[in-house]
């Protein structure tokens, strides 16, 4: 080998194609297979760009050492590039028509015993692969969700700029927010007993950004939040598009952003269809027709309220009846085709209501009547006749064949049972279109809520949004006006994603007087106002631009695209259900001398 080629590698594993047939050239990489036919031995050399195929026979000078080697050994080798013989050439990989005859190899990082195999795609428990983490991965699929995960980056980065948006960067050592989740506390040496808190969003400072007179900001943006894991929530921290915009109205979001998500995920589909034009969904019209604020429009299936058909004089179920009578409501889920499926499938759907603490679901099938009606059979029709369940079939949209479930109770039970049960049943049934992405907008979500608890009005989300109605009467409003009050939305609006959310975002109360307003109508004086929000209604107070933004999750939107149902598979470093890193044993105790520094004493639980 001459002096002035490259100490590890000519090529990369990826690289070389029958045009280099006769080369002599050095690769570097890890051993990710060794196989050994009838003495001649075949290493499939691995690295970041691909796998070349290296061959050894008893004739090369490197035998004795390839024979040496085991999976995960990072080697050098020196050889020549052959054309595979006849018959052996392998179309999957873009080496494959090439294999490299190996004349000198150097072990320049031998592996111990693994823990687990590197080479194939079987499934390791949580704990082994987090912990090894660095071998995990090396695994094909989770190497190639990292890097399509800095690509979807770049592809948002781009599109952003295309937009006029410009990248800025905020603070990760802030103050304590009192809104939304538990903070992660940060000890100040400098300030004995004073803490900072790690952003649960950059909400503030890019309303600040706005108020400061920048117009269109965005961030990659890192956020924390002391909450528990969930499949779709990493615990401890997590990535958003952070986005505002100054002099907008909510239609001026929309266009910002649509084209923006749209566009990538037209880039990353891989063949599988994204909705052209997002439908608007306003918050009420979600949870009658899909029982849930983030519905899956995958699924065909559309909820019906049928509550005054159960009021009917001639309609002796009593069990819904009553249900009515004491103000609650009966909605119907539509189950398409159903009638064609046994006994157990109806069972088994009642069983699960019952795990979801309902009585049951009930319902009719529906078959073919005499002069085109439609007949119902099953444990409730005899108490429903064919004018009530005539009515039925028009709001809930049903035909021959189909069937149709019933959920019963106080509105908020049995709303959400009915959206569970659309789900299931939509499962069930192999309704959903998995080869789409159906996103929409919901829109128009209420201002507060009902806290039955404390018998008080009080923020249903996010407190900063400026309401969706008339100023002077907002003004004028008192706490005695609760039906009113519950009835107003603000300028408030959810990106979702195949059942999804990917985002919420609002307009903001750029106005302080509306601000205590809105503040005061939920119970909080001006003086609570001051002590948490001082700062940004300070900023207000000096000509605030109307503004408002959104700020979708990078990594559900990695998830999504990456087609994983958990974000542990699309993130570098992930912690485990507990919020550990078992890779770094983090939390970890801190000594004595850190602890005396920063003035603190531990007080630790029984």
């Amino acid at each position: 080998m001459s002096d002035h080629r490259h100490r590890y590698r000519t090529h990369t594993c990826g690289a070389l194609r029958e045009s280099d047939v006769g080369a002599a050239v050095r690769l570097s990489g890890w051993c990710h297979r060794i196989r050994d036919h009838g003495g001649v031995l075949f290493i499939d050399l691995r690295d970041h760009y691909g796998i070349t195929q290296i061959v050894a026979d008893p004739d090369s000078p490197a035998f004795a050492a390839a024979e040496g080697v085991r999976s995960e050994w990072v080697i050098r080798i020196d050889g020549t590039v052959k054309k595979r013989p006849e018959g052996t050439h392998n179309a999957d990989l873009p080496t494959g028509a090439i294999e490299v005859f190996v004349t000198d190899l150097e072990v320049l990082g031998p592996a111990a015993e693994l823990p687990m195999p590197v080479f194939g795609d079987h499934d390791y428990p949580e704990d082994i692969r987090l912990k090894h983490r660095f071998l995990d991965l090396r695994r094909e699929k989770l190497h190639a969700n990292i890097m399509k995960r800095g690509a979807i980056i770049d592809s948002i980065r781009a599109r952003m700029k295309k937009q006029g948006f410009f990248e800025f960067q905020t603070p990760i050592l802030t103050a304590s927010s009192p809104e939304g989740a538990r903070d992660f506390l940060v000890p100040s040496r400098l300030h004995p007993g004073k803490f900072y808190a790690l952003p649960q969003a950059p909400q503030q400072f890019k309303q600040l950004i706005m108020i400061s007179g920048f117009d269109r900001y965005f961030q990659i943006a890192p956020c924390f939040r002391d909450e528990d894991a969930r499949a779709d929530r990493s615990p401890g921290e997590f990535y958003q598009l952070d986005v505002e915009m100054s002099f907008v109205t909510q239609e001026d979001v929309f266009q910002a952003v649509e084209p923006v998500l749209r566009g990538l995920f037209v880039e990353f589909a891989e063949g599988r269809s994204v909705t052209d034009v997002f439908p608007r969904i306003p918050y009420a019209e979600a949870m009658l027709k899909y029982g849930v604020d983030k519905p899956d429009l995958r699924n065909p299936i559309v909820i019906a309220d049928v509550s005054e058909v159960f009021a009917r004089e001639d309609v002796t179920f009593n069990a819904f009846k009553n249900v009515v009578k004491n103000g609650g409501i009966v909605r119907a889920i539509p189950a398409p085709g159903a009638a064609a499926q046994p006994r157990s499938f109806f069972d088994k759907l009642n069983d699960w209501a019952r795990t979801e603490g309902a009585p049951g679901l009930g319902y009719i099938v529906l078959e073919a009547g005499e002069g085109g009606l439609l007949h119902g059979k099953g444990p409730i029709a005899k108490f429903v006749p064919d004018e009530a369940l005539a009515q039925i079939v028009a709001a809930a949209g049903l035909s021959a064949g189909d069937a149709v479930f019933f959920s019963a109770g106080d509105k908020t039970k049995a709303v959400a049972l009915a959206g569970k049960a659309r789900i299931r049943i939509g499962h069930e049934l192999k309704l959903i279109d998995e080869n789409t992405f159906a996103f929409c907008w919901i829109t128009d979500f209420p201002m507060y809520e009902w806290d039955e608890d404390n018998k008080k009005i009080e923020f249903s989300h996010n407190p900063f949004s400026m309401p969706n109605y008339d100023h002077e009467k907002f003004l004028a409003l008192n706490p005695a006006d609760a039906d009113e009050i519950l009835s107003i939305t603000a300028f408030q609006y959810d990106i979702v994603c195949n059942g999804i959310e990917l985002s919420s975002g609002a307009i903001r109360n750029h106005k302080p007087e509306i601000m205590k307003k809105a503040f005061g109508l939920a119970g909080y004086g001006e003086d609570v106002l001051e002590a948490k929000f001082g700062g940004m209604l300070r900023a207000l107070s000096y000509g605030a631009p109307p503004h408002g933004g959104i700020a979708p999750g990078i990594d559900r939107i990695v998830m999504l695209l990456c087609g994983e149902e958990n974000l542990r598979e699309v993130t570098l470093f992930p912690m485990n259900q507990k919020a550990e890193d078992l890779l770094m044993s983090a939390p970890s105790e801190v000594t004595a001398k850190q602890l005396r520094e920063l003035h603190i004493r531990l007080n630790l639980p029984e």
